[in-house]
This record gives structure tokens, sequence and C-alpha cells, in this order.
């Protein structure tokens, strides 16, 4: 399982609002396709999927704020063979 965090996001900025999941617990997503958006008062930007697989869990919800660091979701990474 691999965690989707919300990264450092520039000097002075700490926190994000959730504003929009593209994809409901259970949907396979791929490595570097957008998950969800997220908005700060300066901008409004895309986290994509750090791995190709299952999205399991979703912690926080549309309009939850946030922190640097925070969870957002899981992901179960595919194995490929």
């Amino acid at each position: 399982m691999v965690k989707v965090i919300l990264p450092e996001l520039g000097e002075g900025i700490d926190k994000a609002t959730l504003t929009y999941w593209y994809f409901q617990e259970g949907d396979h997503v791929k490595e570097g396709e957008d998950l969800v958006e997220m908005s700060t008062d300066k901008a409004v930007f895309n986290l994509p999927s750090p791995v190709t697989g299952v999205l399991r869990e979703i912690f926080r919800r549309e309009g939850d704020t946030v922190g640097v660091g925070e969870a957002l979701a899981v992901v179960e990474e595919e194995i490929s063979g």
C-alpha cells in the first residue's frame, strides 16, 4: 500500500483544500494520472497517483483542509510480473 500525501507546496503554504476526487474507492488508477484536485489561496493543482494500482481507501473528503505531509488516500500497488 502506498499513501498519497500532500507534498510541500512552497514557501509559506502549509495546507490546501481538497476540491475534487477524480476516482472513487475501488477504481483502478495509473501512475501519474490525476487523482485529486487541491486548492490554496494562490493556486489550484492536481496530485497524481504515485503508483499504478487500485485506490483502496480515501481518508479525506471534498471540502476538507489538509496539512502538508498528511495522507489523503491509499493506493494498493499493482505488481506486474
